[in-house]
């Protein structure tokens, strides 16, 4: 019997989420939305297009969390953008509305699953999606750090003009301005990037990893990122799916690790069948744990404002 992954949300991330998904089989693909007909024709779209990738995955497009039923793992990328006028905390009230009204009917259908979260902002919405769902942390996951240590992978390969396969990065933290990129941890077929630029062309590629949703928006005007972000969470489905054990970078409730408690903060983690697996804690110098408490801070206030 074939996987099932339902994802919530048939806008730009969930629907090319699907598509990767489907077109990787992997799973058995249900896209779930409240607006009527946009689910079921990107769903059918997809279906059909499955034939010409020679690909089994079956695809539908549903506004009852009925069909979701069972699923293995949902990803969660329902909310609205920040729009003009609106302050964080509108954006964070809305957007833990759509939270705690998707992750009931979610528990509801699939009390099994393991939850990928990837709506915004994303810490706070995974510690709300964690709280509201009473699953253990394991099978509560956020999608960033995949995301920006892909951006910051991007960078070093462009600048030092490598495979994109020969370079490793890591970023830690909170998904926005206070992440932790950490050029240490950071290689080029097992190099650090540290022995191979200056310090002043590794400062510019750490600002622009941390910049780049931002820099997105600056060129989209009227939308963000959805290419790389629905690959991140794909590239999660599949290390889950497929039993990996990968370490990845992702967003998981601390519980003591890394002397934060009870937040969720960006760190690696070993996922696998259960979700995750582990959570590797390595050594930071005394400038990277201080940016690390600080991004978990710029946490610790957001989920103040909704109380979780």
């Amino acid at each position: 019997m074939r996987k099932k992954v339902s994802i919530v949300g048939s806008g730009n991330v969930g629907a090319t989420a699907a598509h990767w998904i489907a077109s990787k089989e992997l799973a058995d693909v249900i896209l779930v939305d409240i607006v009527e007909g946009v689910p079921q024709g990107k769903g059918l779209d997809l279906l059909e297009a499955m034939p010409i990738e020679k690909r089994d995955s079956f695809v539908i497009g549903t506004n009852n969390y009925a069909d979701t039923a069972n699923s293995d793992i949902v990803v969660i990328t329902a909310g609205i953008p920040r729009k003009p006028g609106m302050s964080r905390d509108d954006l964070l009230n809305t957007n833990h509305k759509i939270m705690s009204d998707v992750v009931s009917k979610v528990v509801q259908h699939s009390p099994n699953c393991i939850l990928i979260v990837v709506s915004n902002p994303l810490d706070a919405m995974a510690q709300a999606a964690y709280k509201l769902s009473g699953f253990p942390r394991e099978r509560v996951i956020g999608m960033a750090g995949v995301l920006d240590s892909a951006r910051f992978r991007a960078f070093i390969a462009e600048e030092l003009k490598v495979s994109v396969e020969n370079v490793t990065a890591f970023v830690l933290g909170g998904h926005g301005d206070t992440m932790v990129p950490l050029p240490r941890y950071s290689t080029v077929a097992g190099i650090p990037i540290t022995e191979l630029m200056d310090s002043a062309t590794l400062a510019r590629l750490v600002q622009r990893t941390r910049d780049g949703g931002a820099e997105i928006v600056k060129y989209l005007k009227t939308g963000s990122a959805y290419y790389a972000p629905s690959a991140a969470a794909t590239e999660m489905v599949e290390a889950i799916l497929k039993d990996k054990k990968k370490i990845l970078p992702c967003a998981a409730y601390l519980d003591g690790e890394y002397g934060i408690k009870g937040l969720y903060v960006g760190v690696p983690v070993k996922l696998g069948s259960k979700g995750i697996e582990q959570i590797v804690e390595i050594k930071l110098t005394p400038e990277e744990k201080a940016a690390l408490d600080k991004s978990a801070a710029a946490v610790k206030e957001l989920i103040g404002v909704i109380g979780v």
